[in-house]
C-alpha cells in the first residue's frame, strides 16, 4: 500500500527506494513495479541501501513489535541518512500506545528529531492508527540534549 501510494505522488525526477527484508515481498515488488529500485535488506543498514542525504522516510515497521536494541539501530540508521532538513514518517497502532515499547518508541522518536508530532487517531483505518511526523535529526550519536543515543533512551 504505502509503495503504491508514494509512486503516485512522487515528483518524477526524485529517486525513491524501497527497503525491503522479505525474500518474497521484495520479489512481489520488483514485478509489481519494475521501475522501482527494491533493496533487499534490513532498515539497520539502509546507508547501503541509499544514495544520501535522504530527504524523507516514510516507514511502515512494526516499531512495537520491536526490542529496544533494534528499535534505536534501525532508528539510528535513519537518522543517519537524512539530510539536515530530513523529515521522518511513520504509523502506530492506537490499541498498542500505551504499551512499554510504544512508550519507548516515541521517546526514542523525540529524543532523535528536533521535532516530533503525532496526529489524532484516525478511527477509519482498521485497525485504528496515528501518524509520527519526525523533522530535523539529530547526528553523531547523541540525543537532542546532548546525551549519547543508546538503546535506554
Amino acid at each position: 500500500m504505502f509503495t503504491e501510494a508514494l509512486l503516485r505522488i512522487l515528483q518524477r525526477d526524485a529517486h525513491f527506494t524501497a527497503v525491503e527484508i522479505n525474500r518474497h515481498l521484495v520479489q512481489e515488488l520488483r514485478e509489481r513495479f519494475p521501475s522501482l529500485h527494491v533493496a533487499e535488506g534490513s532498515a539497520e543498514h539502509v546507508a547501503a541501501y541509499v544514495t544520501m542525504p535522504v530527504d524523507v522516510v516514510v516507514s511502515g515497521l512494526p516499531w512495537t513489535a520491536m526490542h529496544a536494541a533494534p528499535q534505536a539501530a534501525v532508528l539510528n540508521a535513519v537518522c543517519e541518512v537524512l539530510s539536515p532538513q530530513g523529515r521522518f514518517t511513520t504509523f502506530a497502532y492506537a490499541h498498542t500506545a500505551w504499551t512499554p515499547p510504544a512508550r519507548r518508541f516515541a521517546r526514542l522518536l523525540r529524543s532523535r528529531f528536533a521535532v516530533v508530532e503525532r496526529t489524532s487517531v484516525v478511527w477509519r483505518n482498521l485497525p485504528p492508527a496515528y501518524v509520527y511526523r519526525a523533522a530535523l535529526p539529530v547526528r553523531s550519536g547523541l540525543d537532542r540534549y546532548g546525551q549519547p543515543a543508546s538503546a535506554a533512551s
